[in-house]
C-alpha cells in the first residue's frame, strides 16, 4: 500500500484541530476589539421595545468575558503545544471549536438580528457544553475551568437572550417572561453542576445572577430575591466543588 492510500493518522487530525481551535479562539477574543460594545439587544430592533429588560443583568456583569477570553485563548495555547495528540484532550474540541467559531461573529450578528443571535447563542451553548462533558480529569486549570466559566456564562446569556426577544414580541409581559428565564435558567444550571462538577461553571451562571439583582433590586425586589437565591445556591455548589 502506498502512502497515499494510508488511512488518515489521528494523531494529524488531533493536531489540525489543535490549530483550528487557537485560529477560531484568536478570532473570538479580536472581535470585541473591532466592533460596538455589546451589552444587550437594542431595543429599537424588536417589534416590541423593551428598555432594561428584567432578565438582563447589570452592564458590568459583562466584564466577565475578559476573565473568558483570555483564560480561552490560553487554553487554546496549551492545548496545541502541550496537548495536540492528546486524546483526552481531542475528544471535546470539535464542539468547542464550532462553538467559538460562532461566537467570532456573534457579536456583529446581534447588533443587527436578535432572533439569529439567539438561535446562534444556543448553538454556543450546545458547542460549549459538548466540550465540557468530554474536558479532560488532567489539566483542570487550563480545560476543564474555563470552557466550564465559557459554559456557564452562556447557560446565563442564552436564557437572557431568549427572554428578551420574546419580550421584544410581546408574548407575555416582561416581569413574566423574566420569571420565566429565570426558572429556565435555573432549571439548566442546577442539574448541570451537580453532574459535571466543575466550579466555575456554577460561578458564571451565579455572577450573572447576581447581575441580575443589582438590575432589579430597586424595581423588581421579589424577583431580585429569587435571583439571588438561585445564585446563592449556584456559588455555594460551587464553593463546596471545589473543596471536594
Amino acid at each position: 500500500m502506498t502512502d497515499l492510500e494510508q488511512p488518515d493518522d489521528p494523531r494529524d487530525t488531533a493536531k489540525l484541530k489543535a490549530v483550528l481551535l487557537v485560529v477560531a479562539t484568536v478570532a473570538f477574543v479580536v472581535t470585541p476589539l473591532i466592533t460596538q460594545p455589546f451589552t444587550g439587544f437594542d431595543p429599537a430592533q424588536l417589534p416590541v421595545p423593551v428598555d432594561d429588560p428584567p432578565i438582563q443583568p447589570e452592564g458590568y456583569a459583562f466584564s466577565i468575558w475578559g476573565v473568558i477570553y483570555l483564560w480561552l485563548l490560553g487554553s487554546a495555547g496549551y492545548g496545541l503545544f502541550r496537548r495536540d495528540t492528546a486524546q483526552d484532550w481531542d475528544a471535546g474540541r470539535w464542539g468547542l471549536i464550532v462553538s467559538i467559531a460562532i461566537g467570532a461573529s456573534w457579536i456583529s450578528i446581534a447588533l443587527r438580528d436578535p432572533v439569529i443571535a439567539t438561535l446562534l447563542i444556543w448553538l454556543m451553548l450546545i458547542g460549549a457544553l459538548w466540550a465540557l462533558v468530554r474536558a479532560p480529569k488532567r489539566d483542570r486549570a487550563w480545560n476543564a475551568l474555563p470552557v466550564g466559566l465559557y459554559a456557564g456564562w452562556l447557560t446565563a446569556a442564552s436564557c437572557v437572550a431568549l427572554g428578551t426577544v420574546a419580550m421584544g414580541y410581546g408574548l407575555a409581559s416582561p416581569p413574566v417572561i423574566s420569571w420565566a428565564g429565570l426558572a429556565l435558567a435555573l432549571a439548566i444550571a442546577l442539574p448541570l453542576t451537580r453532574h459535571l462538577r466543575v466550579p466555575t461553571y456554577p460561578i458564571a451562571v451565579g455572577w450573572a445572577l447576581v447581575g441580575v439583582v443589582v438590575a432589579n433590586a430597586a424595581t423588581l425586589p421579589v424577583f431580585a430575591a429569587a435571583a439571588g437565591l438561585g445564585a446563592a445556591v449556584l456559588l455555594w455548589l460551587a464553593v463546596t466543588q471545589a473543596r471536594a
